[in-house]
């Protein structure tokens, strides 16, 4: 069969949309003020205006797997436009949402399957057209654009809540995010069968697990291997402890440093932070492999979480949440690029949903470990300590994971997936 050649712009175009998509679908991030405008305008509870949120994440996550074998099927485009469109419609019906239980409908529900839906159809066409080389470093600046939407989306709440009221802030935000993630859509696209991407890149040890002999296993065959497994708790364990940071991140800064009325500034560090883990990671795992970089994010992360008890000063303060937010980062850059070395590009979408479930676990981990252990307590000492204990955990699992040969079948394999291997 003849390669077609296409220029690498195509690919770039590719890139651009499926970043700016992600930077749209942020709009998650400006649930903080939106809660915060319900309890203080509309008088609900904490746990009242918390919950559309937990709900939105638990339906992203578990939306993934769905979503992510969808746009294996049947392409990106027609993928996360039918996403812009249920966040955008989600947002729009939290217009006349009055009450708790309506929010947690529009919001939280439809909301969230339209976020699964859009950041789903992202990363995979994004990496499909480059080389094995570059696939950390593209997939690193995809998903940086969840993480950069809080650094504007929430001022922007901000604004539109006071100019205007709440029900017109979500239709202003659920149209504006209608139109732009629909249109964006369009310039996602998977690229031709025949189709080789043009050398490039580091032949280092990032590209030593994602030889072009590396199998491309769908998710049955998957679900078989034991990477699966220690991927899925090495997400779940270093997803709580970043998750158990950001959640309480403005209480733990009033409470250590007396950051009263600063208290936003670590928000915004860990935000912007998290944003450029996600670009940075790429890149050393393109050169030095993605468990040599998991490896060194979770040692680190573990050594700021033992130390986070210490940080008493606003200076202090900051600097511990920008630590949190690099290496929470290169999750998210780290685990989809390692799930396509280890099970190949074809069926990436539900592959790497699947492993992506470990966020949902880790949103109701991390931020119940803190929450409970300062109600307890009175402090978040001890949910530091035991999350930096879970990231050395991680770290031994990560090792596991390296040993493993790339050519080497597939644990609980049949002969038939040996066969594929060999």
């Amino acid at each position: 069969m003849t390669t077609r050649p296409i220029t690498p712009l195509r690919g770039w175009v590719v890139v651009g949309a499926a970043l700016g998509i992600n930077l749209i679908l942020g709009v998650l991030y400006a649930w903080s003020v939106m809660g915060k405008a319900l309890v203080l305008q509309w008088h609900w509870t904490a746990a009242q205006a918390s919950l559309p949120f937990t709900i939105s994440a638990a339906s992203f996550s578990l939306m993934m797997v769905v979503a992510g074998r969808w746009q294996d099927k049947i392409g990106p485009r027609c993928v996360a436009s039918l996403g812009g469109i249920l966040l955008g419609m989600g947002l729009i019906g939290s217009r006349f949402a009055t009450t708790p239980g309506l929010m947690l409908v529009t919001f939280g529900l439809l909301g969230g399957v339209g976020i699964g839906l859009g950041y789903s159809a992202t990363t995979p066409p994004a990496i499909k057209w480059f080389p094995p080389g570059r696939k950390g470093r593209i997939t690193g600046i995809v998903v940086s654009g969840v993480g950069l939407a809080a650094v504007y989306i929430a001022p922007l709440t901000e604004y539109l809540l006071s100019v205007t009221t709440i029900p017109n802030t979500f239709l202003i935000l659920g149209l504006g995010t209608m139109v732009l993630v629909t249109l964006l859509s369009q310039m996602l696209a998977n690229p031709p069968a025949d189709y080789v991407a043009a050398p490039g890149g580091d032949a280092g040890a990032g590209a030593a697990i994602a030889p072009a002999a590396r199998p491309n296993l769908d998710w049955h065959e998957m679900l078989r291997t034991r990477q699966f497994y220690l991927l899925w708790l090495m997400f779940v364990m270093a997803a709580s402890a970043g998750l158990m940071i950001i959640s309480q991140v403005a209480l733990i800064a009033k409470d250590q440093a007396h950051m009263d009325k600063w208290g936003f500034a670590p928000v915004a560090t860990l935000a912007i932070f998290n944003t450029i883990g996600r670009v940075v990671s790429g890149f050393l795992s393109d050169r030095m492999g993605r468990t040599n970089t998991l490896i060194l994010a979770f040692v680190l992360q573990a050594a700021n979480l033992f130390a986070f008890s210490h940080y008493t000063t606003p200076g202090l303060l900051i600097f511990g949440s920008a630590f949190t937010g690099l290496c929470y980062g290169t999750l998210f850059t780290l685990f989809p690029a390692a799930t396509a070395d280890f099970y190949g590009m074809d069926n990436l979408g539900v592959n790497y949903g699947l492993v992506f479930t470990a966020f949902g676990a880790a949103g109701v981990i991390g931020p119940m470990l803190a929450g409970r252990i300062r109600d307890a307590y009175g402090t978040c000492h001890y949910a530091y300590l035991i999350s930096a204990i879970m990231l050395l955990l991680g770290a031994g699992l990560a090792m596991i994971v390296k040993t493993r040969s790339p050519r080497a079948a597939p644990p609980f394999a049949g002969p038939d997936q040996r066969s594929r291997v060999a």
